[in-house]
């Protein structure tokens, strides 16, 4: 059986699942090598301003090792966060056939990619974009700094248009791109039982709101990046709609000075809760302006939960997840009326919309990663 050692930094809720469902179909053998030691109990996350510390297992099912980090200051943020004198030898010892590298930006990740180069096949998983891209010297040189980075990879998952669009702008070949959609445990979000629906109808009444009333959830970080202002400035529009808006950071005051009668605030809630948060409301909208919406894998998770879906065109999904007038609607980033405008378009579609999107999902999943995985690695 050949030997994938997946590169990783920590344990995350969208990967971990992957992991474990590739250890149990049994085709390929895995090792997750996380080369952020620090993070193996909790760690702080700055945008969230908190300690965020996983109330779901993300280390059971599957065999991992977490790899000494010497970086004076670790974490996943920079450059030299990651920094794994061992890391090398370590795969090399575990005889791996393959590595696959989830993001080249940390000092280890690099350095495997380049060592391992022309030893055994060298895979990459990101999800970046062109969306936020803008002319100038700086994007020249990144550019010429980027085509150098993947000339130390053999094939790249791409997670849907816009990224691949971006590897190919960056010099890899449409023959080294394999399609890997970008997914979550849409089974953890699945409500077969009819449970999640009925928890959230009491605490939708917990928190005043009435069975007749549609309410446009925000779900994330407060912060510039995701545009919550813009959500919160469209809510004047529409006083016969609530708006109910679930996490915390760095622009909260200013959202809740500017907060109407109808818009409601909900503190960051841990996974095991999601799939009961996401239907507190009956449309998901994400106005994110960017830079750096690459994907959005919060539309993944509304949708799973039978959601239609608002987002701007500056969010990476959604020319691949959106499909307007079917599952929800795409607005212009930061056009106000534009905004405005396509909630217009929800009262009278939700079902429908909502349908669409539980539908449309089922074939954005792991199992599909898990294919593309093993296929590479036969």
């Amino acid at each position: 059986m050949r030997k994938l050692a997946i590169i990783i930094t920590h344990p995350i809720q969208y990967y971990s699942p992957l992991f474990k469902l590739l250890a149990e179909r049994n085709k390929i053998q895995i090792k997750v090598f996380y080369t952020w030691e620090q993070s193996k109990e909790k760690v702080f996350d700055q945008k969230f301003g908190r300690e965020i510390k996983w109330d779901i297992p993300l280390l059971d099912g599957y065999d991992y090792a977490f790899v000494k980090n010497i970086s004076k200051n670790p974490g996943s943020g920079t450059f030299n966060g990651v920094v794994n004198p061992t890391l090398i030898s370590e795969i090399e010892e575990w005889k791996a056939n393959a590595i696959l590298v989830f993001g080249w930006n940390h000092h280890s990740h690099f350095k495997a990619m380049r060592y391992f180069k022309g030893k055994i096949p060298v895979y990459f998983r990101g999800d970046s974009t062109l969306i936020d891209e803008v002319s100038g010297i700086k994007t020249v040189l990144r550019r010429i700094w980027l085509k150098f980075v993947y000339r130390y990879v053999d094939f790249a998952f791409y997670v849907g248009q816009n990224n691949k669009k971006y590897f190919i702008k960056h010099g890899l070949k449409e023959e080294q791109l394999i399609f890997a959609p970008h997914a979550v445990d849409n089974q953890r979000f699945f409500d077969v039982f009819g449970e999640y629906l009925q928890k959230s109808q009491k605490w939708r009444k917990e928190l005043g709101l009435s069975e007749k009333d549609i309410v446009f959830l925000f779900v994330g970080k407060f912060e510039n990046k995701k545009n919550p202002l813009l959500l919160i400035e469209a809510s004047k529009y529409f006083l016969q709609y609530k708006f109910l808006f679930v996490g915390n950071g760095e622009l909260e005051k200013e959202m809740r000075v500017n907060a109407g009668e109808n818009v409601l605030f909900l503190p960051f809630q841990n996974q095991s809760l999601m799939p009961i948060v996401y239907r507190l409301g009956d449309v998901f909208v994400l106005p994110s302006k960017g830079p750096g919406e690459t994907w959005g894998l919060a539309v993944n998770e509304a949708m799973a939960c039978g959601k239609p879906i608002l987002v701007s065109d500056n969010v990476g999904c959604a020319v691949d997840l959106i499909e307007n007038g079917e599952n929800g609607f795409v607005f212009k980033s930061v056009n106000v009326s534009d905004f405005v405008e396509k909630i217009k378009l929800f009262e009278n579609n939700l079902v429908f919309f909502g349908e669409k999107s539980l539908k449309k999902i089922g074939d954005w999943s792991f199992k599909k990663i898990a294919d593309a995985f093993e296929i590479i690695n036969e």
